[in-house]
């Protein structure tokens, strides 16, 4: 077998994490990510017959049994994954009853994936229903993003809107906009839930007064949408308190989707 840690994905997820924790965005160990593997991608480097333990996920998700994820664990940091990837990530498998994973690589301590696996299970779901090349769930805490949720409308419409108008490529790189839900606990099966509801409609998810949860075929693709949401909100945080002088239009944004082939969500404009 291949050495697993010097597997493409592998690389890429440590260098993904490890660029969340310098943008500032996943704190002590707050945040996490999951990335369906193929089957393919694995059979050179893990023996998948070799089960090290079976944990309970807590959720029962029938239509992701048999899929592989690669996860970030519980209580760990990001600043230490790239260090220690065994002990920081798992490679895990949904069994066959569909409530438990099967660890296959990683958490070498004993530990475990995510408390929130299975709001990631719940989004995965509903992603893969929508978007068959879906691979990635991400959440962090990026700071004003969730300054932009103590000041701003939660109206998911509005908060869209005032994004799209901070930076012109938000258009672009969101057309589907971002939804948004009010404060509620953490690691829940009803955020969790509540979360996979949105991504029915977005990619982007922001959760009030604590961080965001983005989703995409690959981990640029998410990282990618968190980052240019963020920067948006950086922009409205520094301009918030001042007068505007000018500002994008709805009619311009129009002019933005159609010179770029894409579609804003519709009834969100005002045209």
């Amino acid at each position: 077998m291949n050495n697993i840690q010097n597997a493409p994905f592998m690389v890429d997820f440590i260098r993904t994490v490890t660029n969340m924790y310098t943008h500032g965005w996943d704190e002590r160990n707050g945040g996490n990510v999951s990335l369906l593997l193929e089957n393919d991608e694995l059979y050179t480097y893990l023996d998948q017959d070799s089960v090290i333990r079976t944990i309970p996920t807590g959720f029962d998700a029938p239509e992701l049994i048999g899929k592989c994820f690669l996860v970030t664990g519980t209580g760990k940091y990001f600043k230490n994954v790239q260090y220690d990837p065994e002990n920081n990530l798992g490679i895990v498998r949904i069994g066959k009853d569909g409530k438990t994973a099967e660890l296959l690589w990683g958490f070498c301590d004993g530990g475990r994936f995510t408390s929130e696996f299975p709001a990631h299970m719940m989004s995965h779901t509903i992603r893969l229903g929508i978007d068959p090349e879906h691979r990635v769930v991400m959440h962090c805490h990026p700071c004003n993003l969730l300054a932009m949720t103590f000041i701003h409308d939660l109206d998911e419409r509005e908060f869209t809107r005032t994004l799209w108008r901070m930076i012109t490529e938000c258009m672009v790189v969101f057309p589907d906009g971002i939804n948004v839900l009010p404060w509620m606990l953490c690691g829940t099966n009803e955020i969790g839930l509540a979360t996979a509801e949105k991504m029915k409609t977005a990619r982007l998810v922001v959760w009030a007064q604590h961080g965001i949860y983005g989703t995409g075929k690959d981990l640029d693709e998410a990282f990618g949408l968190i980052e240019t949401a963020e920067k948006a909100a950086e922009v409205y945080m520094k301009i918030a308190h001042l007068p505007i002088k000018q500002s994008i239009t709805d009619k311009e944004l129009q002019i933005v989707a159609d010179a770029f082939g894409v579609k804003a969500r519709e009834g969100w404009l005002e045209l």
